[in-house]
């Protein structure tokens, strides 16, 4: 999505004006393919894309792209860029050539540009996080207020809105199960990855292509640093899930119908060429946007200019291969180059570049021990290994060739390691290169500290200390700040402990990040008997009453159940039968963007010790004089920990 100048392809006409560019771009392109010297062929670059997350100091998401990249710009900075939501950023690196210092080089040139737009972030009272999904981001954050004020933008999100035309579930399953409603397509936002370019001969590009899809997977299972969104435990690289479901515009159908999402791995080896993938996206995707083009693609051919083929461009940002292929051009001459796209944001500089040489030193090299892969691997083991690999991480059990079942760790360590130096070696890499960032995958690998692990380990611990899910995803969301600026790959990071969290501040809290989603509800016609045994068994004082539709309707109170039963005792009266006899109608409620402040003094004001919190009319949560209190407790530990001198 680089150019700027999309909008909606919102009627038929302008579908059908805007498909004939990209058709006309689809022959231009089979005519250099067929033709010679059209495209770059040496040197081979490299090149990549780092997306980021700003926060504040309170760790949560902080919506200030558009200031950051004014005084950027204002400074003469170049390479920094927008991103979907305000509370992200890219920077654009440029290409280097694929030989030499050019890995250490990259790291010292992306360093120098994170370093910069964090000092600026800084100076504003803001902070600035590599990782793939922020472990604090929240529903609220998924808002199109937070969504950058550009055209392209809002085309994008129109344009698959309507294609989608209804809200959707997003359903991801894994330690912990997250089931939500969204109607935006900004949930994609949540997602930051890193994106490295390599680029490719043309008559490599089918042999490439294909290695490319082969490696994805052990090279996702060493890399998996996305583990947690929304509070729940999912995946290990979650963004492989979510970015599917995010911008999917498929709706239900029959069963038997096959459609595949605009988030794809793909669904078979290439065999020709470039152009066979640009043909098929064309073929299952409907055009989304449209742009003004003005190139005359045959002309400038046959006058020996390469175009831009700005039409196919724009059709083929709005469709996501993992592996996406990419035409551009550069210094005036025409190029093709592969996309990876699996690998997440972070967790450091250096662990991005080692991930880097270790996908393209397989590149580089996998074809000489597996040569015609396509004819000795079904695509769907490749594929099955992806997913595999996006859920599992490092415990993954991958389908290898002549009907190997090889655990990631051997793969990883005893056969792709050797393979990806060898091919780093080919183009005269710095053998310190070498060592040093297939050094590094070799520790990551071999203590099994992924980034994920290291989320999801500490992350138990901490809930086992203080139970606070906000508090807990505070605190690592600090320590990975305080461990990027120190630089040390994540294999060597350590504990984090919650007095780490330096800004800790409940009054900015709301009331989703510390309500109670694990309910126990009942229905106005159960009876009261039961209602006394749930509050028995789970040791609660409130149960919220709904209806089949998740409505709340009343709410029953452990204080209400004594009193009922206290009669049939002390009285002889008989006690009611259902819950509708004695429950609350109507029961005062609050936001779940509702502020802890505000949900204090309701509680306080009316004198209650409990409220429910309703979005779209229906039941999302409760919060209680329990969850006071823990909150209570935190901020005096915090507190004295201020105040100990010997802390």
């Amino acid at each position: 999505m680089g150019e700027s100048r999309v909008k909606l392809a919102d009627s038929q006409e302008e579908v059908q004006r805007f498909m004939k560019y990209v058709l006309k771009d689809l022959r231009a392109l089979d005519r250099m393919l067929e033709e010679d010297d059209w495209f770059e062929t040496d040197p081979i670059r490299i090149g990549a894309e780092q997306e980021l997350c700003l926060v504040n100091q309170q760790a949560k998401a902080w919506p200030h792209s558009m200031e950051i990249l004014n005084k950027l710009e204002s400074e003469g900075a170049e390479g920094f860029t927008t991103e979907f939501a305000k509370f992200n950023l890219e920077i654009n690196l440029k290409p280097l050539e694929f030989t030499g210092d050019c890995l250490s080089q990259m790291e010292e040139n992306l360093q120098q540009q994170i370093d910069r737009v964090r000092r600026v972030a800084e100076d504003m009272g803001g902070e600035i996080l590599l990782t793939g999904i922020l472990p604090t981001i929240r529903k609220m954050d998924i808002d199109l207020k937070n969504m950058t004020p550009l055209q392209r933008y809002r085309a994008l999100c129109e344009a698959i809105t309507k294609l989608r035309s209804e809200d959707f579930d997003l359903r991801i399953q894994g330690m912990d199960e997250l089931l939500m409603k969204f109607d935006s397509p900004l949930l994609e936002a949540c997602n930051t990855g890193f994106q490295v370019h390599l680029q490719v001969d043309p008559e490599e590009f089918v042999t490439k292509y294909n290695i490319a899809q082969l490696v994805t997977a052990p090279v996702l299972a060493g890399t998996v640093g996305s583990p947690i969104l929304f509070g729940k435990r999912l995946w290990n690289e979650t963004r492989i899930a979510l970015f599917q479901q995010s911008v999917d515009t498929r709706t239900v159908g029959d069963h038997l119908r096959e459609s595949s999402p605009r988030v794809t791995f793909g669904n078979e080896w290439v065999k020709e060429s470039i152009l066979e993938i640009f043909q098929e996206d064309t073929a299952r995707y409907r055009v989304m946007l449209s742009s003004e083009v003005t190139e005359d693609v045959e002309k400038m051919l046959d006058e020996g200019t390469p175009p831009a083929l700005k039409a196919l461009q724009v059709h083929n940002g709005t469709v996501y291969r993992w592996n996406r292929p990419c035409y551009g051009l550069l210094d005036g001459k025409a190029h093709l180059r592969i996309e990876n796209r699996m690998m997440p944001s972070g967790p450091t500089v250096t662990d991005e570049v080692a991930n880097s040489a270790f996908w393209l030193g397989l590149m580089n090299k996998m074809d000489d021990y597996y040569p015609n892969i396509s004819e000795k691997m079904d695509f769907d083991d490749a594929r099955m290994n992806f997913v595999a690999a996006s859920k599992m991480g490092l415990d993954t059990k991958f389908r290898w060739f002549d009907d190997q079942r090889i655990n990631a760790v051997d793969l990883i360590t005893e056969e792709l390691l050797p393979i990806a130096r060898e091919g780093l070696e080919e183009v005269d890499i710095a053998n310190s290169d070498i060592s040093d960032y297939l050094g590094l995958i070799r520790d990551r690998v071999s203590s099994g500290q992924t980034p994920s692990y290291w989320m999801l380990n500490n992350y138990a611990a901490l809930m086992k200390e203080n139970e606070s899910k906000e508090h807990t995803l505070a605190a690592i969301t600090t320590a990975m700040v305080k461990n990027q600026k120190k630089g040390e790959p994540v294999h060597k990071w350590g504990r984090v402990r919650i007095e780490d969290l330096d800004h800790w501040e409940p009054s900015s809290l709301i009331v989703e990040e510390f309500m109670t989603t694990d309910l126990f509800t009942v229905q106005k016609d159960d009876i009261l008997e039961f209602v006394a045994n749930l509050i028995d068994w789970r040791r609660i004082q409130y149960v919220p009453v709904e209806d089949e539709k998740k409505h709340l309707v009343g709410l029953v109170t452990m204080r209400m159940m004594f009193n009922e039963y206290s009669k049939a005792v002390n009285q002889g009266k008989d006690v009611v039968e259902s819950v509708e006899d004695i429950m609350i109608d109507n029961p005062i409620t609050i936001h779940p963007e509702a502020s802890i402040m505000e949900a204090m003094d309701i509680m306080d004001s009316q004198e209650i010790g409990c409220l429910p919190v309703v979005k779209n009319n229906r039941l999302v949560g409760i919060i209680t004089e329990h969850n006071y209190m823990k909150i209570a407790g935190r901020l005096l530990k915090v507190l004295h920990s201020n105040n100990d001198p010997n802390e």
